[in-house]
């Protein structure tokens, strides 16, 4: 993500209705709007609570509201009043799509159900972030990211290392869903442009989340009948960790044939490679418990710069532990330019995280910082024909 404020991306021309809250629906919008949509934000009065959290410099302008509504627009309406849901219709109505995680009575009740708007506008992609499909037993229930990992197996996965489930330290369901929706609304769009019509999506996080921790962890279980127990053996396994040093922690992972053969030799070791359990990669990752745990009782004989001599000389996977405070200062993430700091005008200078993502011809860019809540009302009403007078009768 370049910081140009010019030059329009691969979403040029497209207009996205957000009606989404917390951080699973903003963040998707903002991909899209980094991709150069036209993506405006409707806001409940007052603006969203969760982003009125510390640390911040205004109300509703913490640093999630910073870096998850960049590229967009903000109105704010009251859905509930007739002006407001009239302003709301006509928005609609000049939209490629919708996306919201508003729960499905909610949107019937404001008339923003699926079926309700694409009767209206056959074009709209409609998509729906929710906690569980809409065709199951559990589509009423509340989601939020810890609930997901716990019913979806996430955090019972730690049970198996530790015996305690454990939740991931980060909104993990929220982000890999957020993931989802945009690969979904870009499928829809590509569709629509060859010749399709819109259609109405729908993402829930309980299914999208088990299906991700299934890709590798279904093991034997995925055969009918089963061939063994779910579980990857080689992640289940209490050794894989961040291996202590004589001076810090690090990652180091020797998994080729050609990397163990490099580390039993440096650690002064070559015969274990003869042993039966570590000979070949199947039988690695059968005793992965045990070859693991001989990284652990050699790693603190060095340092993390002479681990990481090694690694890199041998092409083996090897990194220091760093702490996120330290990345804005790390060579690589600097020389990259992940994290440029910028010039918000009326939040002052703050540390923005861009899209990581390369492209050739249609990069992303910062074409708007994060809006205050409301703060385009005016102009987006004006853009849908709207007059100052009835503007006015919005409050």
């Amino acid at each position: 993500m370049t910081t140009e404020l010019t030059s329009p991306g691969a979403l040029d021309g497209i207009r996205v209705v957000d009606l989404t809250t917390i951080l699973m629906g903003p963040l998707s919008t903002r991909m899209l709007a980094d991709h150069g949509a036209d993506v405006i934000r409707v806001e409940a009065p007052g603006g969203e609570a969760f982003l009125d959290s510390p640390p911040k410099r205004s109300p509703s302008m913490n640093p999630i509201a910073l870096n998850a509504h960049r590229n967009k627009r903000s109105i704010s309406l009251d859905l509930k009043s007739a002006e407001g849901a009239a302003a709301m219709a006509d928005l609609v109505a000049s939209a490629d799509v919708f996306v919201s995680n508003m729960r499905a009575a909610a949107l019937a009740r404001l008339g923003l159900d699926a079926e309700t708007l694409r009767a209206r506008h056959p074009n709209l992609i409609h998509c729906v972030a929710n906690g569980y499909g809409s065709t199951g037993p559990y589509a009423d229930r509340a989601a939020y990211d810890d609930a997901i990992q716990a019913v979806s197996g996430l955090a019972g996965l730690q049970a198996r290392i530790t015996g305690e489930p454990q939740y991931a330290p980060a909104v993990l369901a929220d982000k890999v869903c957020s993931l989802h929706i945009v690969q979904a609304v870009m499928a829809a769009i590509i569709h629509r442009e060859r010749g399709g019509t819109g259609q109405a999506i729908e993402v829930p996080m309980f299914e999208t989340i088990a299906a991700f921790n299934l890709v590798e962890h279904h093991g034997g279980a995925i055969f009918e009948p089963p061939e063994g127990d779910v579980g990857y053996i080689r992640v289940l396994n209490p050794n894989r960790k961040p291996y202590r040093c004589k001076d810090g922690y690090a990652a180091i992972l020797p998994y080729t044939t050609p990397n163990w053969v490099a580390f039993f030799d440096f650690i002064g070791k070559p015969e274990f490679l003869k042993d039966e359990r570590f000979a070949t990669h199947p039988a690695r990752i059968a005793n992965s418990e045990s070859l693991y745990g001989i990284i652990v009782d050699v790693a603190p004989n060095y340092t993390v710069d002479e681990w990481m001599a090694f690694c890199n000389a041998n092409s083996i996977p090897g990194n220091p532990v760093l702490d996120l405070a330290d990345l804005a200062d790390d060579e690589h993430i600097e020389a990259v330019g992940l994290m440029p700091v910028l010039e918000h005008p009326t939040e002052g200078k703050y540390r923005a995280v861009k899209d990581a993502i390369t492209y050739e011809t249609t990069p992303t860019r910062l074409r708007r910082h994060a809006p205050r809540p409301g703060q385009d009302t005016n102009d987006v009403l004006t853009e849908l024909g709207w007059d100052a007078e009835r503007i006015d009768k919005l409050g």
